[in-house]
């Protein structure tokens, strides 16, 4: 994946290290937006309270497509942050680089093992060491909407499927608004292609097709009813809507201007941010179909090998605050995300977050529980990046029909 020679990957650490201050700790990371950006900012005041000296590296970009190829272009050259947000699969291919530090001293004192779903804890060890800290469990499947442009359009609740969806959709269009809020990035694109796939097929079959990438899956009838589903829902999107990023959209849900956002739970964050209040002034709800579905993404920062004492000891507090009570707390406030931390006191935080902790739990024992494909969780780097791209093309052009486009898909999830 990274095709980094040996003699790059040593010149890495040893340039990465003299180029490490003493306590000195630079972080790369994509949190950008409102609610993201206060998060990243508790972190910043817990390291400087120990004494350390942050060094903030933010690529901005909300799918992190743009951070990962900093990150590359980083260790190749040399010059490795402290940390940098990566996740799932993603994790293994940078540890198998040898270029991760080994978190186990810190994990073992810090009790990470009981304190972490073994599902989520699997994914930050490479070979049974922990190298990267998770942060937060995201609720991917999550649809946001405006309750005055509901009422407005004479929408009496949010929609469970997607039939009510889209009669909901065509009287908000009707009140002369925005039915979704999307914003044309490929990565939004797979956010909503993998809710309507979830959606239609349930489960089960979106486990078979997105993670998996059972061949059978993706040529079903199921697939192409979700194609179907999928392009129908483009017709209420705006003209406006290319290369608009996903905070800009919220903020459409927000201001009034659009009934709908599918959206993870990051987006509550925003709404949060500007002072709106959960239940008054937006809503909440699983994406049509998939309330007994919950599709996760977890946040977690990788942590690369320094050889400067100082610079470690700087980087084991980091993994150290990452998994503590008051940055889980916070953070998770923030950003709209649910701690990742188990028995996690719930009080201070809203309804919304509480809906998607006990949903979480419930789906971890029902099935429901999946790893989001669109959120670097499910597949291989390589194969979601070309599935995204069917996507997003798929979505961009009217003219790809729904068996080219799964001929197409079949061929992107084969992708080494």
């Amino acid at each position: 994946m990274l095709k980094i020679s040996k003699l790059a990957m040593a010149a890495a650490l040893v340039l990465g290290a003299t180029a490490a201050l003493a306590g000195e700790v630079e972080v790369l990371h994509y949190w950008t937006s409102g609610g993201e950006a206060k998060s990243v900012a508790e972190l910043k005041k817990i390291m400087q309270a120990k004494g350390h000296v942050w060094k903030d590296f933010a690529v901005a970009g909300g799918g992190g497509d743009n951070a990962a190829t900093v990150l590359k272009s980083r260790v190749v050259s040399g010059n490795p942050p402290a940390a940098a947000q990566i996740k799932g699969p993603a994790i293994q291919e940078w540890a198998g680089e040898g270029v991760l530090a080994n978190l186990d001293a810190t994990a073992k004192a810090e009790k990470w093992d009981s304190l972490l779903p073994k599902m989520v804890a699997d994914g930050m060890k490479y070979k049974g060491s922990y190298v990267a800290v998770p942060v937060n469990v995201h609720r991917v499947n999550f649809m946001w909407a405006n309750p005055e442009v509901l009422k407005k359009a004479g929408v009496a609740a949010m929609p469970k499927t997607y039939d009510e969806f889209f009669a909901a959709a065509d009287k908000i269009k009707k009140a002369g608004l925005v039915a979704l809020a999307h914003g044309g990035q490929n990565w939004q694109d797979f956010t909503t292609f993998e809710d309507v796939v979830l959606g239609v097929g349930g489960a089960k079959f979106y486990n078979d097709a997105l993670v998996k990438l059972d061949p059978k899956a993706l040529n079903s009838d199921t697939m192409k009813k979700s194609f179907e589903t999928f392009r129908k829902l483009k017709g209420y999107t705006d003209a406006a809507s290319s290369g608009r990023d996903w905070n800009l959209a919220t903020a459409m849900v927000m201001k009034g201007e659009a009934g709908f956002q599918f959206m993870g739970d990051w987006a509550k964050g925003e709404f949060l941010a500007a002072g709106k209040v959960p239940g008054k002034d937006f809503l909440c709800a699983a994406a049509p179909g998939t309330s007994g579905a919950y599709t996760f993404n977890v946040d977690s920062f990788a942590m690369f090998k320094l050889k400067s004492a100082d610079a470690q000891k700087a980087q084991a507090d980091l993994s150290a605050a990452i998994m503590g009570t008051g940055f889980q707390e916070v953070f998770n406030l923030n950003k709209g995300s649910i701690p990742v931390r188990l028995n996690m006191d719930l009080a201070k935080f809203d309804d919304c977050a509480k809906l998607s902790s006990k949903d979480f739990v419930d789906t971890a024992k029902s099935g429901g529980l999946q790893p989001s494909a669109a959120h670097g969780m499910a597949v291989r780097p390589a194969a979601e990046g070309a599935i995204k791209d069917v996507v997003s093309q798929f979505w961009n052009d009217d003219k790809v029909s729904v068996p080219d486009a799964m001929k197409k898909l079949v061929s992107a999830a084969a992708t080494q």
